[in-house]
């Protein structure tokens, strides 16, 4: 059974990212491809990151345990104002290779609109560097989210395309999950001279 860390990027409580990361993981469960024991979310609206730098790391060592024994992992990032919202940004500033080397990512935008395909592009662009996150060439984007994946079944024909495209890029992120755990395996990363990105 596969151990999948959905990461819930807005910073708000009671967020609309957060309710499509809870989304993913239960399909994940149906699919047979994790177990209840073997996800979780992170959701960054609920246990809040201190902005980095801080003395006070907040809940970081606890997902940092997450992060590590996760296989893959979903990254749910909210547009804001065209951009990756503060929480996610902030996030991959904590995290590091030890975490989340080498493991294959699936990037999600939301939008309560028409959008959310920066955050997607931001997150390409600049996040991977020096954690060594592997993005799937395979994205979502969650346009409208308040009129979709709100009931067990589709609301709408838009929302039962939707569906189908989570369930073909779940699969494709847990084939690649199992693909590349003999690569982590089989790469030095105690090399300290490589610790950064280039």
């Amino acid at each position: 059974m596969l151990n999948m860390v959905l990461v819930a990027g807005s910073g708000r409580s009671n967020s609309q990212s957060g309710k499509v990361a809870r989304f993913l993981r239960q399909r994940l469960i149906q699919l047979g491809q994790t177990s209840e024991e073997s996800s979780g979310v992170i959701d960054l609206g609920l246990a809040p990151l201190p902005l980095w730098p801080s003395e006070d790391a907040g809940p970081w060592s606890l997902y940092s345990q997450q992060l590590k024994d996760a296989d893959a992992l979903v990254i749910v990032a909210p547009e804001w104002n065209g951009m990756a919202c503060p929480a996610i940004k902030n996030f991959f500033i904590y995290a590091s290779k030890a975490e989340l080397a080498h493991k294959p990512g699936l990037l999600v935008g939301v939008s309560s609109g028409i959008g959310g395909a920066y955050p997607i592009s931001e997150l390409r662009a600049s996040s991977y560097k020096n954690c060594r996150l592997c993005y799937l060439p395979e994205h979502l984007i969650v346009r409208q989210v308040e009129q979709r994946l709100n009931m067990p079944q589709a609301a709408s024909e838009d929302d039962q395309r939707l569906r189908a495209r989570i369930d073909y890029a779940l699969d494709i992120l847990t084939k690649y999950a199992i693909a590349l755990k003999p690569v982590r395996e089989a790469i030095d990363m105690s090399d300290a001279a490589f610790a950064n990105g280039m």
